[in-house]
């Protein structure tokens, strides 16, 4: 699949689009109705990017999501219903479009898998705390367990199951961004994992929003 220079780019508090995952998306604005318009009409592809936080102005975070537009339905009313499926990490540059929408110069970043100890006990150490909040009460959605590994039912969605199905995924940081997607509640946590090219680091990171989600859940769980 070819990835194009620039694309038009959405902005989004609190939202963002990993590699490989599936979001859903209303599209009611006029310039994003322009935007989609525009994308199906080419590549159906375009960016999702994170408000970046603490600033008053529409400003995207540097680094974003491509996605691929799967399903688009136009309703009655010009607004739209979509499935946005996550490409790639970008690096957006210089913005060449503002009105309708915004379009910018985008870069691929692509991380190199390492083959390295450290890794190895990291990715352990993730699942460590994947079951540990798993035991505390949260499951991970069963279509996303069947997309990574078919054979999942509702009958046998526990947590081993869940476990054994995240074991399945080889790369290190598709697992980042799975859990990240699928078990980090806030946007600037899962911010951090999406910019985080280098695997170690984002690892590291995954680690310690983790253990900062347990902690959390352990103290809502006390009577």
């Amino acid at each position: 699949m070819e990835i194009p220079d620039r694309t038009g780019v959405m902005i989004l508090g609190g939202c963002n689009l990993f590699p490989q995952s599936l979001f859903p998306l209303f599209i009611f604005e006029p310039r994003y109705r322009t935007m989609l318009a525009e994308a199906l009409d080419t590549d159906r592809m375009f960016c999702l990017a994170m408000q970046k936080p603490g600033v008053s102005r529409e400003t995207p975070c540097q680094v974003a999501g491509l996605g691929l537009v799967r399903a688009s339905v136009l309703n009655e009313n010009g607004t739209s219903n979509l499935v946005l499926q996550g490409l790639i990490r970008v690096r957006l540059g210089k913005a060449v479009q503002y009105k309708p929408y915004r379009k910018h110069l985008i870069e691929p970043l692509e991380s190199e898998v390492p083959d390295s100890l450290v890794v190895d006990a990291l990715v352990a150490r993730v699942l460590d705390l994947v079951e540990a909040r798993l035991q505390l009460g949260t499951r991970l959605p069963l279509a996303l367990l069947q997309q990574l590994a078919g054979g999942v039912t509702k009958d046998k969605l526990d947590v081993a199951a869940c476990l054994k199905t995240l074991r399945s995924i080889e790369d290190p940081g598709a697992l980042a961004d799975f859990v990240a997607t699928m078990l980090l509640t806030a946007g600037l946590a899962r911010q951090v994992i999406l910019q985080s090219v280098d695997i170690e680091e984002r690892l590291k990171h995954l680690v310690h929003f983790m253990l900062g989600e347990i902690a959390r859940a352990e103290k809502s769980s006390q009577p």
